[in-house]
């Protein structure tokens, strides 16, 4: 029997390749995101593959969570696989010259975006006792690098969630993951640097990082351990990455 997955941030990055990934290897897929024709594209790419449906609104918005997320019909409502993959950085600066709005994105979405979409799904899988939740962290996360404040102290966050998750939700057989990735080439850099493609692009220069294809993979891999395992924690870095701030780059 196919389990259904949600997956919000699913119009691009990792959340894209975990669609493709999970629709070829026997989930049914709510897909998230707030960009309506990458959502419909997707619905029509995937179809082929396995039972596919779409969510379009935006994580930070309680009311717009909640609202979608109820308005599923009750075949989509026994959700078994949270991927909480939506996320952003905006900005690379001192603190003390760093934006407010771009504070209020990252902690909107990465902190209270996550919260509202979990709030949602969990209390189906207590009564089920049962169900598995994936949080997208990062290397951020767990060590601060200069000029990051705001965006590590997010996923800083997202950290401390996760393992309040697996304390809280122990009782029910619930699994809760994190994955935190290393460097990343997606879409993240280029919205950090806000549409700048040179200086995104000097993110990965002189390295091979991670593909977002990586990632699905390693998901695909934690989601489909036996029922009695779970993957707690997972650090994912490419070769050339040491920590956040010491990375490998040839012909700099």
């Amino acid at each position: 029997m196919k389990k259904i997955a949600l997956i919000t941030g699913a119009t691009s990055g990792i959340g894209e390749a975990t669609a493709r990934v999970l629709s070829k290897n026997n989930f049914d897929l709510i897909l998230c995101g707030r960009r309506k024709d990458r959502l419909e594209n997707l619905l029509k790419e995937l179809s082929s593959n396995t039972k596919v449906t779409t969510l379009c609104f935006d994580v930070s918005r309680q009311e717009e969570v909640a609202d979608a997320i109820q308005s599923l019909p009750d075949s989509w409502k026994n959700i078994d696989v949270l991927v909480n993959n939506a996320g952003n950085a905006h900005g690379l600066s001192p603190i003390q010259t760093g934006d407010t709005h771009d504070w209020d994105k990252m902690i909107d979405i990465n902190v209270k975006g996550l919260l509202y979409v979990s709030k949602q799904i969990m209390n189906g899988m207590i009564d089920r006792k049962s169900g598995h939740i994936l949080n997208i962290g990062s290397i951020a996360g767990q060590e601060v690098y200069p000029n990051g404040n705001v965006y590590c102290a997010s996923k800083s966050a997202v950290d401390s969630i996760t393992r309040g998750m697996r304390f809280d939700l122990n009782p029910y057989g619930i699994k809760v993951t994190a994955i935190n990735p290393g460097l990343v080439e997606t879409e993240f850099s280029l919205v950090r640097f806000k549409g700048d493609a040179e200086r995104a692009k000097n993110t990965y220069k002189g390295m091979q990082p991670l593909t977002a294809q990586d990632i699905a993979e390693l998901i695909l891999f934690v989601l489909t351990r036996p029922a009695h395992v779970v993957v707690a924690d997972l650090l994912v870095l490419p070769v050339a990455q040491a920590s956040a701030t010491v990375v490998k780059r040839d012909n700099v």
